[in-house]
């Protein structure tokens, strides 16, 4: 087991990777790993002819990964847009691994960046030692992914400054980046583009221009259709994240992780799962993501203060954590749901007792 914290996808999944390639019989974009059917199978998951089982990294509706990818197979760059937690970064970094063999070109977007985050900066001791150079030149991620023909990964990017994403409308129109200081510049290699995320509830913090907006197709990526749907995704990544960690603590029931999400889904969408009761929303987006990290975190608490079997004990404070934000309106919104839902439900007495425990 390797000692590494997180791997990059490419080598958590290397071995897929591999087969895949090896199997692989169909014409591949210039510079791509994998044909575009091979990475939706990469990503969708399934079964190749040679009997291996592809593990699914996203669930959910195939035919939004198929448009991604067939974006990425044209001069167009991709957007990826969602509420928080619907698996944008995830995806993204996935798609890099399968198509470029390579998820590490990353720019992080924040409200303090520059240009040079997105271009290219200097060497400021060499710089000053020597003037502009080609030695004292730091290319950025979208640089080193334009001169190589791979992806190069934005995130938030209606986190950065309006003049600052601007900086990408020559990227895309014109696939060159100009280094004025040195009178030259880097024409993009076939097999660059960019795959950005963007979270849909920042609107009105950084909005792209129209004529940024115009040169990226965009996805979104919605929160998980059905329940089971939602279960199999957090089940999947709690175990992964498990593993990874080595948690010396059983797998958590599937009945734990159905009741986690099935109090998500009921206070996200304002209504019980049977339509009967409405509910206070409370303002956290308790997506799939939050569900996967309340039940680690419970998972942890089990190793380590219990008896290595996830209980209700275990998830209620992570929960709590997780609906109350907003120590008003989220307490208000939370104590009705556990005094009308989850003290009538059958079966769901011992999580009661747990919350209300921590509540009062």
């Amino acid at each position: 087991m390797t000692n590494l914290l997180r791997e990059h996808a490419e080598q958590a999944f290397a071995h897929e990777l591999a087969e895949l390639a090896a199997v692989d019989s169909r014409p591949r974009p210039p510079n791509w790993k994998l044909s575009p059917e091979a990475v939706v199978t990469y990503i969708m998951g399934g079964r190749l002819n040679n009997g291996f089982e592809i593990t699914p990294k996203y669930i959910g509706n195939r035919r939004l990964i198929e448009v991604a990818v067939a974006t990425l197979a044209t001069d167009r760059a991709l957007l990826l847009l969602g509420v928080p937690g619907t698996a944008k970064s995830w995806v993204s970094e996935h798609l890099a691994a399968a198509i470029s063999g390579d998820s590490t070109l990353l720019v992080q977007g924040t409200a303090g960046m520059s240009e040079e985050s997105l271009r290219y900066g200097w060497n400021y001791a060499r710089l000053i030692a020597e003037g502009p150079s080609e030695q004292a030149l730091v290319p950025s991620p979208v640089m080193i992914a334009m001169q190589t023909g791979r992806l190069a990964r934005i995130e938030e990017l209606t986190r950065i400054p309006a003049d600052v994403q601007d900086t990408l409308i020559s990227i895309l129109s014109e696939k060159s980046l100009a280094i004025p200081e040195l009178g030259r510049e880097v024409q993009a290699i076939k097999g660059f583009n960019i795959i950005a995320t963007a979270n849909d509830r920042d609107k009105g913090v950084n909005e792209m221009s129209a004529a940024l907006r115009r040169r990226f197709n965009t996805v979104v990526l919605p929160l998980p259709a059905t329940l089971e749907d939602e279960v199999a995704i957090v089940r999947q990544r709690v175990e992964a994240l498990g593993r990874a960690l080595e948690l010396p603590a059983e797998p958590p029931p599937l009945d734990e992780i159905r009741r986690i999400v099935t109090i998500f889904r009921e206070l996200r969408s304002g209504q019980t799962i049977d339509g009967k009761t409405r509910l206070k929303a409370p303002g956290a987006t308790l997506s799939a993501a939050e569900a996967i990290s309340v039940i680690t975190n419970g998972q942890a608490l089990a190793a380590h203060f219990g008896n290595g079997r996830l209980s209700a004990e275990d998830v209620a404070a992570g929960l709590i954590g997780a609906v109350v934000k907003d120590p008003v309106h989220d307490t208000v919104a939370w104590k009705e749901y556990l005094e009308i839902v989850v003290k009538a439900r059958d079966g769901w007495s011992d999580l009661y007792r747990a919350c209300r425990e921590l509540t009062d």
